[in-house]
Order: C-alpha cells, then structure tokens, then sequence
C-alpha cells in the first residue's frame, strides 16, 4: 500500500472523519463503521485533505482533465482543495466548479459556482463517500446540460465496498456501468482493514477482534468486492 494511502487512514482516524461502532446508514444499514467528511474543518485538515485527493487523482487519471467538479454542499470544499492542491503539488493550474443547490437569478446567475463549464472540457468530480451513487445520479444531469464535456471519472476519499442500489455490485462500478467513467477512491475498507486491525494507532486499537468481526458480518450481507 502506497505511503500516502496509509498516511491518509490514520489522518481520517485524527480528524474523527473514520468511527467505528454501530452507526444507521441513510439507507437503514447498521454498519460498524462511518465516514463523514464534515469533521474537517480546520485549514489544516483541509490542506491536508487537498493533498490526499490531488495526489489519488493523479496516480489514478493523471494530468489529463481541466476541471475539479465537486457537487453541493460537501463537494465544494473538497474541489477547491484539491484544486490548490494540484496547483502546489504538480503545478499544473486546473479550475473548480460546483453546483447550487437552486438556480441564482442575481448578480453572477446560474446554477454553477466557481468556473463555467465549456465544451471540450474534461472533467473530474469529487466526493467524500458514495455508498448508493444518488448523488451522481442528480449531478450528472446537470453537468451535461452546461457544456459538451467529457467526465474523466469520480474520486471519492473512502470505497466503502457494498453493495449498491442494483444488489449485486459496488456503487462505484454501478457509476461505471450506467455512465462509462471509472470511479475510483483514496482507500478502500480493505485497505483500511488491514491497516489498523490489531495494529495500534497512538495507543488505541481501532480494530480490535470484536470490530473485525463486526465488519466480516457486515461484508458477508452487503459485500459487493
């Protein structure tokens, strides 16, 4: 596993963004663990964060895409950061875009924020975490009425490995399959799994034999890889 991929489980762990226990999940799963994006809220995280996403977008698509789109709300901070975080790591300018929730109909109108969209441009999204691929399914739409782009792929911080809407397969091949484009993450569960099973971080041991099994029971229901 790559230095940063393990640098950035142990970050999601500090900033209190990765829980384990017993958590209800939006769709009604009990899951033994949760991902929120919305514990980072310090500039340092932020930085941080930036730099984990800027560096997985490039091993992953590389330099080939002009703009960050990151779907409102949580998607917002995400695109900007990693925006100035491509800038500074690889020096390469490339701009970010985000959706309003509702249409403005004053002063800078329109549904976007940040740049335009204009034909020929390529683009990546960004997200936190996508465990159904709803979210995608209401920004795509909307990505394609602005401009003739081509979407890149999707990068999310977390792969959460479950199954998706369909029943079979993970949410992120489920994007690949309806859209075409690949979707990608930072980590996986896997990954996460065996960093910090029995493996204590600053003295906590994160995923002791009782999470460990919480998590097998829980991929055993709703597993997808």
């Amino acid at each position: 596993m790559e230095s940063y991929k393990q640098e950035f489980i142990e970050f999601m762990v500090d900033s209190q963004a990765l829980k384990f226990g017993e958590f209800t999940l939006k769709s009604g799963r009990k899951s033994p663990f949760f991902m929120n994006a919305g514990a980072y809220v310090t500039g340092a995280q932020l930085r941080k964060l930036g730099e984990y996403y800027a560096r997985a977008i490039h091993d992953n698509f590389g330099d080939e895409f002009d703009v960050l789109f990151g779907p409102a709300y949580k998607g917002i901070p995400l695109s900007v950061a990693a925006a100035i975080a491509y800038s500074n790591l690889y020096g390469r300018e490339v701009r970010y875009c985000s959706n309003r929730k509702e249409a403005k109909d004053h002063g800078e109108t329109g549904i976007l924020l940040g740049s335009s969209l204009r034909d020929g441009d390529r683009v990546i999204m960004i997200e936190d975490v996508t465990t159904s691929g709803k979210s995608i399914e209401e920004t795509y739409p909307i990505i394609r009425a602005q401009a003739k782009v081509e979407i890149r792929g999707l990068m999310v911080s977390l792969n959460r490995m479950e199954k998706g809407l369909g029943g079979t397969v993970s949410a992120l091949e489920e994007i690949r399959q309806k859209y075409g484009f690949e979707a990608r993450a930072i980590v996986n569960m896997r990954e996460v799994t065996e960093h910090l099973y029995n493996r204590p971080y600053k003295g906590k041991n994160y995923i002791d034999d009782t999470i460990k099994a919480a998590i097998d029971k829980y991929y055993e229901t709703y597993g997808a890889e």
